[in-house]
């Protein structure tokens, strides 16, 4: 599959579909003074599914129109993405089918059946298939939602590149979590577009970094993909599809370990008030090693989604 590049006339008109469905979310300024320069937080995790999810899954949903009525939708995902189509879905009336690795958090599958969904649960390794192949042969009368390598995903995650250039005129830099692409390539379309000056890094745990494997060889690479905590960010490989915009847009990947994302997560807890899930705070963990040398640099802190009893462990200072 190839996916054609993402322009900003893609992504004005998923800003128009979305507007009354998702948060303009605040940019806040991370309370800490030892920080290796300025660090702004872009705070997705206040969307209503706590994930910056709902943005492509209401623009990919909107552009589906009534064909996603008559035959349902589905996807497949660890969570997030899962949470955010079957809150879409259920809102506008649609079938909706996740499939869902046998790790995903317990907060996330509760909240995929509170959203209405039906849910699938089975191995990594099969759910990888199925964001490998783009099907899944048991669920083909719906409409398969790609998780990110979908034009339509990737389009309403870029609105979150507008907001930031507009909201914080002076960012130098952001960085983004890394898990499939569609959300770093997204918004660094959007930024691209109107602002080359602006540098934009993706990031990822150093036990699932395949983008940083992929820019070190200069190809897509799968890696050995250690589970851990961070479990919305970080697969087996990067896709080609998503490896031929990454490479283009983004200035490469930070990786950071665990603890250094643990950290993260109780610094925002103490600091700011914020309670982001891993993948979201490894923006955070990213940006206070300084690997961007910038001195403004924005975070997309992209969820909140973190089992309480993961979070509990993280605020007594373990590593999960």
């Amino acid at each position: 599959m190839t996916i054609g590049p993402i322009t900003l006339s893609m992504i004005e008109q998923a800003r128009q579909r979305i507007a009354s469905s998702v948060l303009r979310t605040p940019i806040v300024r991370l309370n800490f003074d030892n920080a290796p320069g300025e660090i702004w937080l872009k705070l997705e995790n206040l969307q209503p599914t706590g994930s910056f999810k709902v943005r492509g899954a209401s623009n990919a949903l909107a552009l589906a129109g009534d064909e996603a009525k008559k035959r349902g939708v589905y996807t497949v995902s660890a969570g997030n993405m899962a949470q955010a189509l079957a809150w879409r879905a259920k809102t506008l009336g649609i079938r909706c089918r996740v499939i869902v690795p046998d790790n995903a958090p317990r907060t996330k599958l509760d909240a995929i059946k509170r959203y209405g969904a039906e849910i699938v649960q089975t191995s990594f390794d099969q759910v990888w298939n199925v964001v490998v192949n783009h099907r899944y042969p048991a669920l083909e009368d719906s409409i398969f939602i790609h998780p990110f390598a979908d034009p339509r995903m990737i389009a309403g995650n870029g609105t979150i590149g507008l907001e930031i250039l507009e909201d914080h005129p002076g960012v130098e830099s952001v960085i983004i979590p890394f898990g499939g692409g569609g959300l770093s390539t997204g918004v660094a379309a959007a930024i691209r577009s109107r602002r080359d000056d602006v540098r934009v890094y993706a990031c990822e745990p150093e036990t699932a970094a395949p983008l940083a494997a992929s820019f070190a060889k200069g190809s897509a690479q799968e890696i050995h993909r250690v589970p851990s905590f961070v479990d919305g960010a970080g697969g087996k490989s990067v896709l080609p599809e998503m490896w031929s915009l990454a490479k283009s847009l983004l200035q490469g990947s930070i990786t950071v370990t665990l603890r250094e994302t643990a950290a993260a997560v109780k610094l925002l807890i103490e600091r700011n008030r914020i309670v982001a899930e891993g993948a979201g705070a490894t923006s955070v963990a990213a940006a206070l090693t300084g690997g961007t040398k910038s001195h403004k640099i924005v975070c997309v802190v992209s969820g909140g989604n973190i089992d309480s009893s993961v979070l509990i462990r993280i605020i007594q200072d373990e590593t999960p």
